[in-house]
Order: C-alpha cells, then structure tokens, then sequence
C-alpha cells in the first residue's frame, strides 16, 4: 500500500491530537505539523518523531493531504491555500466562518477534484452508529450538549464551538427541510454567546431541541429520538445507546410500560476512525463521509440560529 504523505496544521488543543493520530498510522508517511509558536512546535516535535513548521506553505510540495486544526476565522484562507496547491483537506469544524467562504471551498475542492472532510466526529461514534440504521419517522429530537469552561473555542458562539454537532446529527437524520427556528442564548464569560438552546421545525413536522453550554458544571453529550415505536437514546460520552418501547402487560392486568433495552455499541476511537475514513477517500477519491457540503448545511442552520439569538437579546437588552 502506498504511503500517503501527511501534515498538520495548528499544534494546539485539537491539532496536537491529530498529530498524535497520524503518528502511530500506518499507511501514512508522516512529514509535519505546523504551529506559528515556535515553542509549541518544538514541544509536539519532542513528543512525536515530526518535522515542525512555522508557515503552512512550508507543507507545499511535502504532503498529498493536511488536517487543519486552527482558530474558525483562519479556515478559509488556510484550506484555500492548500486546496490551490492541489492538496486535500481533513478541516475541523465548522467549515469557515460565513456561507460565502463555505462557498468557494467547496466550489475550489470540485473544480479541482480535491476531498474536503469537515471534522464533525459524532458522525463517528459508535452509539450513533448503533442506532443510526434504527431511525424511522422521527417527530422529536432532543440534545443536550454540556460542560464546564475550558477557555477552547471561545472566540467563537457556543453554537459553533459545540451545537454544531448536534445540528450535524439531525439535519442527518431528518430527511427534510429546515421550516422555521427559535433561538435564545446569553454570553456568561466570553463576548459570545456561552448558553444557547435552539428549536428547529422541519417541514415534515418533526422538531429538535437542541442545547449547548460551556459552562456547566457537569459535562454531558446525550441525544433522544422520539418516534413512533419508541424513544432511542445516545450518550456519546459513553458511547451507549438503549431503545424504549412499550410493553404490554394484559397478563398481569397493568398498564403498559415503557422498558429500556440497550443496544449493542463497537466502541471506537473518534478521530482516529474520522481520520482513517478520510484518509480512504483520499486513497479512493470519493467524496468524505461529512463532505463540505454536508459542513455549509450545518454552518447555515448555526448562522441562522446565531442570528436568532441576536435578535432575542439585543431586543431584551435594549427594551
């Protein structure tokens, strides 16, 4: 199998992981991770056997493809910058920071038949894929996205920082079209918005309630599905997933109950199965399992609901 020559850039909270990923990979020729601190690069280059850069252009002409681990504002003029030199793209969500950046990414991957994987990882997650294959008619979604403040992501909204996943999962899900959103949010520690909670209706009638925060107490990453013949529940955290239904009991001469059997989960390394599955359609050239396409739906739905929550404090504030 040939060997498919491999950077990172950004050695930060993310990148470091992803440098730590493709280290121990076969099938990869593992040729260097980016940082624009000096110390931090020398830091990753201590831990790992790697070349450390200090400008993403010194990659140019080094690496057939690149994970791109840096803050949102720089995602599309780094991504583009490689996608010009001909390389493909693992990009950490969300995909860039406007739908006109998202645009011409996905417009520049096409027309040069490049692979743009965003780094939406529950998608990779062994519950989820558990129950994905069980999902039938949804009326209810609901998500809880939880945790205490890490200082990571903050120059972004808590919806970009973490909701996305959660959008991701359901626009997945729901086979429908976005009809209409309500937002409220509240910036707690940062200049954006730390709290945030989100209703999507969905023209099929079905609705998701979705809430994300950075600084909770507790950390927690579940999801509910209500449908029909029971509810499906996932706690990505644990990588567990369980099915209610309900059961009679005419026997006995009770009323039904609801009764919780779980689901069998394959555990699995996140990035290291995004990465592996990115790194097969760089090897097959078909599209990413989250494509960029996939990422500017999200990033649409995110941007909405931000501009929801403007409008909801700003009226607040102000009145």
């Amino acid at each position: 199998m040939e060997k498919i020559r491999v950077g990172v850039v950004g050695g930060g909270y993310f990148g470091q992981f992803h440098v730590e990923k493709y280290s121990k990979m076969e099938g990869v020729e593992w040729v260097g991770v980016v940082d624009i601190d000096p110390a931090r690069c020398r830091e990753i280059a201590k831990r790992y056997p790697v070349q450390s850069f200090s400008r993403h252009s010194d990659l140019f002409g080094k690496v057939q493809s690149v994970s791109i681990a840096v803050p949102t504002p720089l995602h599309h003029s780094i991504t583009r910058d490689f996608f010009l030199q001909g390389i493909d793209v693992l990009l950490e969500k969300p995909i860039a920071g406007t739908l006109e950046e998202a645009d011409e990414l996905i417009a520049l991957a096409d027309s040069r038949g490049l692979i743009l994987q965003v780094g939406h990882l529950e998608r990779f997650n062994g519950a989820f894929l558990a129950v994905e294959g069980m999902i039938q008619n949804p009326f209810l979604i609901e998500s809880q996205r939880l945790g205490p403040f890490s200082g990571r992501g903050a120059d972004v909204d808590v919806v970009l920082d973490l909701m996305v996943h959660d959008i991701d999962i359901v626009l997945n899900l729901v086979n429908s079209r976005v009809k209409c959103i309500h937002a409220t949010g509240l910036p707690i520690l940062t200049p954006y918005f730390d709290v945030a909670n989100a209703q999507i209706e969905f023209e099929n009638g079905c609705k998701a309630n979705l809430t994300a925060s950075r600084v909770s107490k507790e950390k927690t990453r579940k999801t509910r599905i209500f449908q029909p013949d029971g509810t499906l529940t996932i706690d990505y955290l644990l990588q567990k997933a369980s099915f209610s239904k309900k059961v009679s009991r005419p026997e006995k001469g009770l009323s039904p109950e609801m009764r919780a059997e779980e689901i069998p989960v394959r555990k699995v390394d996140l990035l290291d199965e995004e990465i592996r599955s990115f790194l097969q359609s760089v090897r097959d050239r078909k599209e990413a399992k989250v494509s960029g396409r996939d990422g500017r739906q999200v990033l649409e739905v995110a941007l909405r609901i931000i501009r929801k929550m403007e409008e909801r404090f700003n009226h607040k504030t102000s009145g």
